[in-house]
């Protein structure tokens, strides 16, 4: 299973989609090297870099991609059809239970909790999600598929508090805790569909919702 050294940050990162400023520039990126499923016909490179403070965890993402669309619009719609990338994780190295965070490239969100894949599910609020701040490089929809060469990033901050709420075993993160997570990139419903991941899952068809796969989160 992979790991990633989760480093903190001394201010609040601004969060405007811009892989290249300064606050990421010296952190190592994680890429989802893996598939589920047939061998892609097209695999996005797809590069992650996380941070922390006392408040908030940080992500940006960046995709080198081909044959985008983004067709939902409303935040907890079926976002894995479009060019979507996807971080699960569970604040904890061995609690129960995980969070899936799911946004198109135009930043079209879905955000549950669930102790195990349908079983307990629950949305995360509105007036919680508002708390999220996102941004995006694509504006929305794509409804044509862009079947170029394009470049995309997200980038988002989710408050820790957040996280506490939904899930009773949270593992505060501060140096020295563990949580276990993993990445994804799809396009289910794109002429070219994958779905790629940074640790690697055993399972014969594409299921995201594999907790046992999840690699490391260790914050320094």
């Amino acid at each position: 299973m992979k790991k990633y050294d989760v480093q903190r940050v001394g201010v609040p990162v601004v969060i405007n989609a811009d892989w290249n400023k300064p606050v990421w520039r010296d952190i190592p990126a994680m890429s989802l090297d893996y598939h589920m499923g047939e061998h892609p016909l097209h695999r996005p490179e797809t590069m992650v870099k996380i941070l922390y403070d006392q408040e908030r965890l940080y992500v940006v993402v960046k995709v080198r991609d081909r044959y985008v669309k983004a067709v939902a619009q409303e935040p907890q719609g079926k976002v894995c059809r479009d060019s979507c990338v996807e971080f699960f994780f569970t604040p904890g190295d061995e609690s129960p239970g995980y969070f899936n965070f799911e946004l198109n490239c135009c930043g079209v969100y879905l955000f549950h909790y669930q102790i195990r894949r349908h079983v307990d599910m629950v949305l995360i609020g509105k007036p919680d999600c508002d708390r999220i701040k996102i941004a995006h490089s694509m504006a929305v929809p794509i409804v044509n598929e862009i079947q170029e060469p394009v470049e995309w990033t997200v980038e988002y901050s989710i408050p820790f508090d957040i996280l506490h709420k939904y899930h009773t075993s949270y593992a505060p993160a501060e140096p020295g805790a563990v949580w276990r997570a993993n990445f994804y990139k799809c396009a289910d419903e794109s002429s070219h569909p994958h779905w790629l991941t940074w640790s690697p899952v055993d399972f014969p068809t594409p299921d995201f919702h594999r907790p046992d796969s999840f690699g490391f989160l260790e914050f320094i």
